[in-house]
């Protein structure tokens, strides 16, 4: 009999092998298809700069709208409350809420690879091992860039559903620049609309709204970049205002398919300069002044990229 159990009990605890016919795109096809779409509860634990922030998340999909609540485990106990949209930072010591709108593309993975990249002309795409990340069997991706000027990626997906349960950034000296990953998490969850809440009575607290900014207009640019990393395309250019200042200033994107820079051209007698360096762990920044515009460049790549992007800008 106690053989009988103990078998049973090692077939109930064995991970399956992953299909060996399931290629890199696979996984990518099955992550896009859940990333977005899965409710969920856990918690994350966030690094980058050599510190670490833990947030209790729950998410639930209504309707096609991301109703989210984030609360951050230590500190002033910030709590970050979205409906699609529209975001609330509620920060309790100081009784006050931030009222904030944010794009689609602002999530926990926004930086993750979709399927529709095309790797091989920029970057290498290979499943590398099973590992387990929150207690789930997990399959390790990596994304390895051919040269300096973008960063790599190495995303854990749950063998069972693709859902992302880790990514991280590394640089091109293989140091770990960002790194996101669920300690625990459940991924079928019953979650109450009261759960989505603020845990705070916001009754006195003060309000400040997010400076209502000028609607961006696609604009064909007098500006083009010459000298572009390998890879990299104009993916939009618009005209938008950035402060409640009314000046108005040309904003290029570019994209290689993961990594993107934002060039922005202003007046050089204006307000809005970027700063020049490093922005953050993660994030850089380049500014040049061209007859009487000054271009900033800033991105999630290497300090040499936007230099280079920043430099090659031209007017037509």
């Amino acid at each position: 009999m106690k053989h009988v159990f103990l078998a049973g009990l090692l077939a109930a605890l064995a991970v399956p092998a992953f299909g060996q016919s399931d290629s890199p795109n696979d996984w990518l096809d099955r992550m896009a298809s859940v990333v977005n779409t899965t409710d969920f509860e856990g918690t994350v634990l966030r690094s980058r700069d050599g510190q670490q922030q833990a947030l209790k998340v729950t998410r639930r999909i209504i309707d096609g709208v991301v109703h989210e609540k984030l609360v951050s485990q230590e500190g002033n106990g910030l709590e970050i409350v979205r409906k699609g949209n529209e975001v609330y930072c509620i920060l309790p010591d100081k009784k006050s809420v931030l009222v904030e709108y944010w794009n689609d593309d602002v999530t926990l993975f926004s930086t993750l690879p979709s399927s529709e990249l095309q790797f091989g002309s920029a970057y290498d795409l290979s499943v590398v091992r099973e590992e387990r990340v929150a207690g789930r069997s997990a399959i390790l991706l990596a994304v390895r860039p051919h040269d300096g000027y973008r960063y790599g990626h190495r995303i854990w997906l749950d063998q069972s559903t693709g859902f992302p349960l880790r990514t991280e950034l590394v640089g091109g000296d293989g140091a770990l620049l960002e790194q996101l990953k669920f300690a625990d998490i459940n991924l079928s969850p019953t979650i109450t609309a009261a759960a989505l809440e603020p845990s705070f009575d916001l009754e006195g607290f003060t309000w400040y709204p997010e400076p209502v900014e000028g609607a961006s207009e696609p604009v064909e640019s007098m500006w083009i970049s010459d000298d572009l990393p390998p890879g990299f395309k104009l993916m939009s250019s618009t005209a938008e205002a950035l402060d409640d200042s009314g000046e108005r200033v040309t904003h290029l994107m570019y994209s290689d398919g993961l990594a993107s820079i934002s060039v922005f051209i202003a007046a050089a007698s204006g307000n809005t300069t970027r700063p020049q360096g490093a922005l953050d762990g993660t994030s850089n920044s380049h500014s040049v002044t061209l007859d009487d515009v000054v271009v900033t460049a800033i991105g999630q790549v290497p300090q040499a990229t936007v230099r280079r992007v920043a430099i090659s800008v031209r007017s037509r």
